[in-house]
């Protein structure tokens, strides 16, 4: 297929996911396209999902066997086509979802890791393991950014994380993000593209945040994660490129890209270096986050999956009181209490929101690999930019982290529609072991 008819596929592809995000609320985290199409779409009757499923289906068969351009496309309309069912009503298994939308698979965490990361967590606090959840209660509390310096906080660490990005990866001219902060919300940060490289990143007052997690939040949501890839992406030239979809490959890379951004432009000793930003604007005492703030943030890193396996129970577990058991799990492994076990669950059982987690867990899983296998000479900013920059899906990010960057191919004309992104698929029930 040439360039002109690929375009004409990706047309339509945005055109779809448009109009699928008429059916399905804040599916669309950004369009990035001509305003006129947007404002057209808007204007037609409500599509019935299940034709929006069967357009997806039909625009997969039209594909060329190889290509990235096409593989990505592939991926972005299988999970489409999955939105599309469940919001026909068709009952899509937790696990089927993830694997359909995503494009990975999803297994419970090892209590063993979990264990592990545990008595380390007790090393660096310097405590005996038998004391480690008071030791976490008290470190966290210490922790806590008070309300009346939260929004100075964000803004303190926006400026220096801003400044990073822009020598490690690159910003475009006249980029510009605000903050607010808001309540009643389910989630701690949120970017939110309002206009030609303009973002808003919201962060939520009762969430409870702390020092040494307020760097990683905000690079997360701003520099060099969310805003910064909206804002390099403005004036793309593949369509597909200009509509950024939630709950599809292209976000789990994005989540992932987001999460590991501290990485990318501060890399080790963030925590002291964010510590001398914060006290320079006379925030976190001279002492948040500091070496111990990083040190802590790295030992709970093995337990990012603890939140993935509530989700598996709560969703995939047909037990009467699984909601009881995934709590059990969340206040047990991540050493939190019974108030932010609950608001974490309220996020984990969300239908919206229910495969979300795992954007986070598997998406540094995909992505830590492949920023690490750099050749010789590439920065991790210049990889960074490219994993922004470029069209990316969980499987070719593996394939090139293992060395091959050649796409999958398949018969004239088939769709990748191999393990990764299965046209139908059942769901599997599972739970983390005892």
């Amino acid at each position: 297929m040439d360039h002109d008819g690929l375009d004409e596929l990706a047309r339509a592809y945005v055109r779809l996911g448009l109009r699928l995000g008429h059916v399905v609320p804040e599916l669309v985290d950004a369009h990035l396209g001509d305003p006129a199409l947007a404002r057209a779409v808007a204007a037609e009757p409500r599509f019935d999902p299940l034709s929006l499923r069967a357009e997806a289906e039909a625009l997969r068969r039209r594909l060329p066997a190889t290509g990235r351009r096409a593989e990505y496309l592939d991926a972005q309309l299988a999970a489409c086509a999955v939105v599309a069912a469940r919001a026909g009503g068709e009952p899509v298994g937790f696990v089927a979802e993830v694997r359909g939308c995503l494009g990975v698979d999803v297994a419970p965490g090892h209590e063993d890791d979990y264990d592990a990361a545990h008595a380390h967590l007790a090393d660096v606090l310097g405590v005996p393991r038998r004391r480690l959840p008071a030791a976490v209660a008290a470190f966290r509390e210490r922790d806590r950014v008070p309300h009346e310096d939260l929004l100075a906080g964000v803004t303190t660490m926006l400026g220096a994380l801003r400044a990073a990005t822009a020598e490690a990866v690159g910003l475009p001219a006249g980029e510009q993000l605000d903050v607010e902060v808001v309540a009643d919300v389910p989630w701690a940060g949120f970017s939110r593209r309002v206009g030609r490289a303009r973002s808003v990143m919201q962060v939520a007052r009762e969430a409870g945040h702390r020092w040494s997690h307020l760097p990683l939040l905000v690079a997360h949501e701003a520099y060099p994660g969310h805003h910064t890839e909206t804002a390099r992406l403005e004036g793309a030239v593949e369509p597909e490129r200009t509509l950024l979809l939630a709950r599809t490959p292209r976000s789990l890379v994005a989540e992932g890209a987001a999460e590991l951004g501290l990485d990318a432009v501060v890399g080790p000793g963030w925590g002291p270096w964010a510590t001398a930003h914060l006290a320079a604007a006379g925030l976190g005492g001279g002492t948040a986050p500091g070496a111990l703030g990083e040190a802590v943030e790295a030992a709970m890193d093995p337990l990012a999956a603890v939140r993935q396996d509530a989700a598996l129970l709560v969703h995939t577990s047909s037990a009467a009181d699984r909601e009881d058991r995934a709590l059990d799990h969340l206040t047990r492994w991540l050493l939190v209490d019974d108030a932010r076990a609950r608001r974490m669950l309220g996020f984990l059982a969300h239908p919206r929101w229910r495969i979300h987690t795992t954007t986070y867990v598997e998406g540094v899983r995909v992505v830590r690999p492949w920023l690490a296998a750099r050749p010789p000479g590439e920065t991790v900013g210049r990889r960074f930019a490219r994993l922004l920059d470029e069209t990316w899906t969980p499987a070719a990010l593996r394939r090139e982290a293992a060395g091959s960057g050649a796409a999958p191919t398949g018969g004239c004309g088939a769709p990748f529609s191999g393990e990764r992104y299965p046209r139908h698929a059942d769901d599997t029930p599972m739970s983390p072991t005892a």
